[in-house]
């Protein structure tokens, strides 16, 4: 299966279903009266964990989702039908960002998590809304709120306990084969690895821990040599990092060298990842002249470095009861499951449209009155039909819209503008 660790989506959910303008039309009531009931919500667009998927490959043939609008408000007063919301399916580690300002809105790790990535839109009321006392027949209905849309970048990090890092063919990869049922790709070439490889690693009964592969990291992996910048993020997920050394000097390297650049590009990527616990192994000791390495790089470590052989074994269940004994001292990265069937649901802030919070501000040729409820209230009604225009008028008095024009110095003529529409103020 491919490795697939970005995407870039577009989200957009559903409108709500307009309200609906009907009278009654009864044998014994002449006069009827308004009976149109609102319109349906629309759908929302959810990102959902699903522990069965690993990649984003499947983003890379659809990209756009949008959810269903809610049906309209029909006489009777009968609501219009909601709905359903939309359900994307992402991998665990998928970090969700807005495309536009790269700013992180979610990182989804559990399958309990959900991010409501874009709001239905609210269904519009219908004319049975608006009949009070004295507005005994409205002939005016509400369209429904436009859902919210968005362009999102998905980024993937692999869950893991344990990164191994280092050199391109250091062993990593063979010794992930050795701990555990992977089989990843093996070959006496560089960049073997094109993508994380993970092994869950048995060490006794009840005892386990997730493995990552890491793509081999050459001088400059931090700025986008090699693969190096592609994968490092997938290690900072991990709780401890194996780094594993070639200590055979049969490439052409001092392993010395190597442990030092590694751990330099590991920096210089993030501070985050120099400071995480790590465990230093020398491998290929089988091969002649690996021990004299080893002891050199011992030296350069100044801790102990575990030795072993991927290709013999040797050294390798000691290397894995380390590694098991080490996380127990660590925090675990992932916190607790929520406790029964509880869904946390992540939401993503939005300003304010509440009707009373806007603005009065003066330019050169009028008095502009802004407010994100405001305008999109105004969207949601036909300001041409007489019948609206009274209505909202008696709704401008009634937040203070009107009020807040007087305190801003408007007199008689003087023209106000809100969104896209103008009208010349009379007291």
């Amino acid at each position: 299966m491919q490795f697939v660790d970005r995407a870039r989506i577009y989200v957009s959910a559903g409108a709500g279903g307009d309200g609906c303008v009907s009278f009654r039309r009864e044998k014994y009531e002449p006069a009827g009266g308004p009976d149109g009931g609102r319109g349906g919500d629309g759908g929302s667009v959810f990102l959902e964990v699903d522990p069965a998927m690993s990649t984003l490959l499947d983003f890379r043939y659809k990209n756009q989702y949008k959810a269903e609008r809610g049906g309209h408000g029909q006489g009777g007063n009968r609501e219009g039908k909601s709905a359903p919301d939309l359900v994307i399916k992402v991998p665990p580690g998928t970090v969700v960002k807005d495309d536009e300002t790269g700013e992180v809105l979610a990182d989804l790790v559990r399958p309990s998590q959900r991010l409501l990535a874009a709001r239905g839109g609210k269904g519009g009321r219908g004319n049975a809304a608006f009949a009070t006392a004295t507005r005994r027949a409205p002939s005016f209905a509400e369209k429904g709120e436009p859902g919210e849309a968005r362009w999102l970048r998905l980024e993937l990090k692999v869950i893991a306990d344990v990164g191994l890092v280092g050199y391109p063919n250091a062993g990593k990869s063979t010794l992930l084969s050795v701990i555990s049922a992977a089989k990843p790709k093996i070959a006496p070439y560089p960049f073997t690895t094109l993508s994380p490889n993970l092994g869950v690693v048995k060490v006794e009964t009840g005892k386990s821990f997730v493995v990552a592969d890491i793509p081999g990291l050459i001088e400059g992996a931090h700025a986008g040599v090699g693969l190096g910048h592609d994968f490092l993020r997938h290690v900072e997920r991990t709780r401890l990092l194996v780094h594993i050394v070639d200590c055979s000097g049969m490439e052409g390297r001092d392993p010395v060298d190597d442990y030092r650049q590694v751990r330099e590009e590991l920096a210089l990527f993030s501070r985050n990842l120099a400071e995480r616990p790590f465990i230093v192994v020398g491998n290929k000791l089988d091969i002649p002249g690996a021990e004299e390495n080893l002891q050199r790089l011992e030296e350069a470590v100044g801790q102990d470095v575990v030795g072993i052989s991927a290709a013999t074994g040797q050294g390798v269940k000691e290397l894995v009861y380390r590694i098991w004994r080490t996380l127990q001292q660590l925090p675990s990265p992932v916190q607790e499951e929520p406790a029964g069937d509880e869904v946390e649901v992540i939401q993503i802030p939005r300003s304010s449209r509440r009707l009373s919070d806007f603005t009065v501000r003066r330019e050169e040729d009028a008095f502009v009155v802004e407010g994100e409820g405001l305008e999109l209230l105004m969207e949601r009604h036909d300001l041409e039909n007489p019948d609206t225009l009274r209505w909202w008028l008696v709704l401008l008095e009634d937040i203070g819209v009107i009020e807040a024009l007087r305190n801003a110095g408007i007199k008689d003529g003087d023209t106000v503008r809100i969104a896209e529409w103008e009208f010349e103020y009379l007291s």
